[in-house]
């Protein structure tokens, strides 16, 4: 097995290869915090393409679960990853269970895929969002159990942000994440997400969840304050990342059917390097 130092450097490779957002906020924590977050995105890089790849499987995800608690029961497998997965979460007192969510989220994205309601589109948001979130945050550090729950709603609305930003690309692929209770309420058919039929009611069931992400903004606002000061501007810049995406959505008129929605680098660059100054 490698050490911690080369495993450390291989999950660093991953996140600047891999993570086009997280990685724009890393680059403003300590250099033990950012190796840390590099050593989770790693895992959960590994997780998501565990279903996105072509010819993904149950038994494959079922055997990373099996590597996993092997890792955790302290005999490792030979992945780079393991060294420093192990590290940091031994260092930050990560609970494990987290990881069996995780998982069981992406395993869930194997088949095609509708939700009827919204409650079943939160329990997937926490399962592969809201759980980085809770990850995340002990390696920040934070001062307040207060800051759990909003973590948590500061997931959803990462993951309802990307949901709204990709819905095209997630139709063709069979999964439909918006709500069919929210579906039949505006008129929107599965079928016009499938086949990018930009209607008026498309345009306000649109409305309606941008709305319902930037609540979640709002209600974990507080967040930032209850995080250790020195992780403070890396929050601060994943949060104005993913709620400028969302902005982005809604200031094209919606046009997620016909195109894929993102920041600029020079976009990016600007938000961290007003982190890095201290204007947040």
């Amino acid at each position: 097995m490698i050490s911690e130092t080369e495993s450390y450097l291989w999950c660093r490779g991953v996140a600047k290869r891999r993570a086009r957002n997280f990685y724009y906020s890393f680059i403003l924590l300590p250099e033990d915090r950012k190796n840390a977050m590099c050593a989770m995105y790693a895992f959960m890089r590994y997780c998501d393409d565990l279903s996105d790849e072509p010819g993904a499987s149950r038994s494959a995800i079922e055997k990373w679960r099996g590597a996993l608690h092997a890792a955790l029961a302290g005999s490792p497998g030979p992945e780079p990853l393991w060294p420093a997965f192990l590290d940091t979460l031994a260092r930050y007192k990560i609970p494990h269970e987290y990881f069996d969510e995780m998982i069981e989220g992406v395993a869930s994205d194997l088949e095609p895929r509708t939700l009827s309601t919204f409650d079943e589109l939160y329990r997937y948001c926490y399962r592969v969002a809201s759980v980085v979130g809770l990850t995340t945050i002990r390696i920040f550090g934070f001062h307040s159990p207060d800051a759990l729950p909003l973590a948590e709603k500061c997931g959803i609305a990462f993951q309802l942000t990307n949901i709204l930003r990709d819905i095209r690309e997630d139709a063709g692929l069979g999964r439909i994440y918006i709500p069919a209770e929210d579906l039949d309420r505006f008129g929107v058919s599965p079928d016009d997400l499938r086949f990018a039929r930009r209607t008026e009611p498309f345009g306000r069931l649109m409305e309606f969840e941008i709305e319902r992400a930037r609540g979640y903004y709002r209600e974990s606002s507080g967040l930032l304050d209850l995080v250790d000061r020195e992780a403070r501007a890396s929050l601060w810049a994943l949060i104005a990342i993913y709620s400028s995406l969302l902005e982005h959505v809604s200031e094209s008129h919606y046009d997620v059917l016909s195109r894929r929605i993102s920041l600029s680098g020079a976009e990016k660059t600007w938000i961290v390097l007003r982190a890095a100054l201290g204007w947040i």
